[in-house]
């Protein structure tokens, strides 16, 4: 069974885990000067990509 020879230091282990950070989320302006997060239903006006496809959180 292959052992590591020598413990890895905190640094080394740091540098490999550099790139498991989170990104910031995008977000795009609307035509109505809204945003919203791309590739999603905007669950406020219910639309997708311009066309309405749920109910408005308003009209209940």
């Amino acid at each position: 069974m292959a052992v590591p020879k020598r413990k890895t230091s905190p640094s080394r282990r740091g540098m490999r885990r550099s790139h498991h950070a989170l990104g910031k989320n995008a977000y795009v302006e609307d035509d109505k000067g809204e945003l919203h997060r791309p590739h999603h239903i905007n669950l406020k006006t219910g639309t997708y990509r311009g066309k309405q496809v749920l109910k408005a959180k308003d009209e209940d």
